[in-house]
């Protein structure tokens, strides 16, 4: 393993000697052939200011909206693989919470009193919380993936990196776009974008989404749902621009998303007689005896439940943006945001028509969030700072039955933030091709919580409480997040970089902790006794290129990363089903990224990315079974959500241009090497803990294409496309996710599975 890191950094510079040689002979290339083109400028915003992609001193992958479209991206979950190192999941259960991983840095714990280690911002305001982030964007008009830890501007919970979400500005002409899908397992989906002419000072836009789709898993006579697996599902986004002089805009927007369905099919994937289904155990037998046929690893689409089914959540939120030019080289920005989400959700995780494992989730979370920017030039100094504020206010009642209700679990928890933070980044050109920047910030915030937990019996038995209500915590956790980072610009078409980046991810509370083997003291100081802040030190290399006059370019990062107490979530089954995190210890990820995309002629674009990851533990501290104490398990632990290898591939081609339209092709492969879901141990040494090989997730890969017929002509001012559209045509069916009760329970499983083909056609008007 000694040697891949020098691999790692030999393939950099390959990189860079292939595209040096083809560089250096740039000023006496020929033109491009006929009827090739050169591949377009990419603006982003990464830095806070517009700059181009490739002159950005960051690993950034960015989409436009005809890329989005084609290939069928509205919300955070269709991203994963899209960029290098970038994996997104579903958690288990609820199709509206996202489980994001970058570079090996993710959160595997949907509870609201759990941070993130990617941050999601939708038009410069960040989502706090992973619950309700898959809510499809109406009016998606860029995604910018920003790669490594991005402490100094972006701040806390970005350890992994940001994804910017942009959404399409008003134009203040008449113009718009109506579309509508239609595919199999009786699938619906209608969008609507309309531009209104200019009020004066102001333009307007509307849009509307909406999706239903029936459950791919349909149901036995005697269950609680019809259906499972169902899309249902609306959205709306309003913007509003308002130009009050020609220093001073504001923008404007409010948008609002709802979903109603049955939610997604807990499968009985394992069950073991062992614990609570062992022979030795009171019944246990006759439990295994009962559930265990309901069990297979292979893809069911028939099921029966008996449990709460439903997934109902809103998530809606606004923001004013105001800009105002300080001159012609300075300007100041406020951003005023306000969110609200309400995620209700229930689970027969059983996934029999026995009542062994039933529970409920209602969570109502808001937050609020003040920004102030300044952005500014001198000559060959840019420069940004500012100032943030942010809290939140979650709650959350979890109740849970198991056994016929003969045990069931009050549990609730509830989490309060309060955070600030100032910040500044200087860049500096000091030579034509060397540019300097350095940035701090600093965040300081308050965390909170309060938590309820007591068992009961059967009905109407009375609950005794092992952590009584009004049990409550609180504690400020503060970091300085630096950055500093040197380009070189060798030619108009090679430049290459160097960074060196801290970030951090909040510390806080166990809101789900209960151990009924503990006493009530026990657990109350558990819950009151705060888990550390996670902190990574990374250092990145990177070079970023074009060629071919113009008509290719070639992308890659190489980074090393050093994480320091390292938030794990562990799955417990000793109370209430809930996870616990632990600062288990230090971990060192390193990696390799590369991106490419070629136009070789003016009808053909090809992309493809590539990351290679490699993490290890270099401490994890755990309980040592043979020992009875504490040790370094460090060997023998995985690190989750960290496939090995992810590629994507696109081709993207013009077939045929006719008199009324031109017919285009996309084809699209994402493939993941196998990862795992838990930081269990990977040797079996402990009998009583749960194995990571049980819930790893195996490679796959996803084909995606679209046939579409488009640019016909329909009057003067409007144009149509007609598409068909075939998502996981190779129906892979591997199960993609995984809640492992552990031994204790009988390792009982349950699974979440790649959605089996869909296929459909659309059409669309614009005008």
């Amino acid at each position: 393993m000694r040697r891949k890191p020098r691999l790692v950094w030999l393939s950099l510079s390959a990189v860079s000697a292939l595209c040096g040689p083809a560089q250096a002979q740039a000023p006496n290339q020929s033109a491009p052939e006929s009827g090739s083109t050169v591949l377009e400028t990419v603006t982003v915003t990464a830095q806070k200011r517009e700059e181009k992609l490739q002159e950005v001193p960051i690993a950034i992958t960015a989409m436009n909206k005809a890329q989005l479209q084609a290939r069928g991206i509205d919300n955070v979950a269709d991203l994963s693989a899209l960029a290098p190192g970038l994996q997104v999941s579903r958690s288990p259960s609820n199709d509206s919470i996202s489980q994001i991983a970058i570079r090996g840095n993710s959160e595997i714990n949907p509870a609201i009193y759990w941070d993130p280690a990617v941050g999601i911002y939708i038009d410069g305001v960040y989502l706090g919380k992973s619950q309700g982030t898959v809510f499809d964007v109406v009016d998606l008009q860029r995604v910018e993936v920003l790669r490594g830890p991005q402490g100094t501007l972006y701040g806390r919970n970005t350890i992994g990196g940001a994804i910017n979400l942009v959404t399409r500005p008003p134009t203040g002409e008449w113009g718009g776009e109506v579309s509508t899908d239609v595919g199999n397992y009786g699938a619906w989906v209608r969008k609507a974008s309309v531009d209104l002419p200019a009020f004066g000072i102001a333009k307007l836009s509307f849009a509307a989404r909406s999706e239903q789709r029936d459950g791919w898993v349909e149901t036995q006579a005697g269950s609680s749902v019809s259906e499972m697996n169902d899309r249902h599902s609306n959205g709306f986004r309003f913007a509003a621009d308002i130009d009050f002089s020609k220093d001073f805009q504001a923008a404007l927007r409010y948008d609002r998303s709802a979903i109603n369905q049955n939610g997604t099919f807990s499968q009985l994937y394992r069950l073991r007689p062992t614990g609570a289904f062992s022979p030795l155990a009171p019944g246990g037998s006759l439990l295994f005896g009962l559930l265990s046929p309901f069990a297979s690893t292979e893809r069911q689409e028939t099921a029966a439940v008996n449990g709460p089914q439903y997934q109902k959540v809103i998530v809606k939120g606004g923001s004013a943006t105001l800009s105002y030019k300080l001159g012609t080289n300075d300007t100041l920005k406020s951003i005023s945001a306000y969110r609200q989400l309400v995620n209700n959700d229930g689970g027969d995780y059983d996934g029999s028509p026995l009542a062994i494992a039933q529970t409920e989730r209602l969570t109502n979370f808001d937050q609020a969030s003040q920004e102030l920017q300044w952005v500014g030039r001198r000559g060959a100094l840019n420069y940004v700072g500012g100032l943030y504020y942010y809290r939140d206010d979650g709650d959350t009642n979890n109740p849970q039955s198991y056994f016929s209700g003969n045990a069931n679990y009050d549990s609730r928890y509830g989490t309060r933030t309060n955070a600030r933070a100032v910040y500044g980044q200087l860049d500096y050109q000091v030579l034509d091709p060397l540019s300097l920047s350095a940035g701090l910030r600093y965040t300081s915030e308050k965390k909170g919580l309060t938590r309820t937990f007591g068992v009961a019996g059967a009905a109407p038995a009375p609950f005794f409480y092992f952590i009584p209500e009004g049990t409550a915590a609180e504690k400020t956790f503060d970091a300085f997040t630096p950055t500093v980072s040197a380009s070189w610009k060798f030619n108009e078409q090679l430049s290459t970089y160097i960074r060196y980046a801290e970030g951090f991810k909040s510390g806080g509370f166990n809101g789900e902790f209960s151990d009924t083997t503990l006493s009530p003291a026990q657990n109350v100081a558990e819950t009151q006794t705060p888990f550390k802040p996670e902190k990574l030190k990374s250092l990145e290399l990177g070079a970023k290129s074009s060629f071919a006059g113009g008509r290719a370019q070639l992308n890659g990062a190489i980074f090393h990363n050093k994480l320091d107490d390292y938030q794990v979530s562990v799955f417990t089954a000793s109370g209430a089903a809930a996870s616990v995190i632990r600062n288990a210890g230090k971990a060192t990820i390193e990696g390799l990224e590369l991106e490419a995309v070629v136009q070789p002629i003016k009808a053909l674009r090809l992309q493809a990315n590539y990351a290679w990851l490699h993490g290890k533990y270099d401490e994890f501290i755990d309980l040592d079974p043979n020992l009875g104490v504490e040790t370094n398990q460090a060997d023998n632990r995985a690190l989750v959500h960290a496939p090995q290898s992810t590629f994507n591939l696109v081709a993207d081609a013009q077939l045929a241009r006719l008199s009324f339209g031109e017919l285009r092709a996309l084809v699209d492969y994402a493939y993941t090497s196998a990862y795992y879901t838990y930081p269990y141990q990977i040797a079996a040494t402990n009998t009583a803990a749960p194995v990571a090989g049980d819930t790893k997730v195996s490679a796959h890969g996803l084909l995606n294409a679209r046939l579409a017929l488009g640019k016909l002509k329909l009057g003067k001012t409007a144009s149509g496309e007609l598409a068909l559209w075939v998502r996981n045509a190779l129906d892979e069916d591997e199960p993609v996710n995984f809640i492992d009760f552990g031994p204790g329970f009988g390792s009982l499983t349950p699974s979440y599975f790649l959605d089996p083909r869909t296929f459909g056609a659309t059409a669309t008007l614009r005008w």
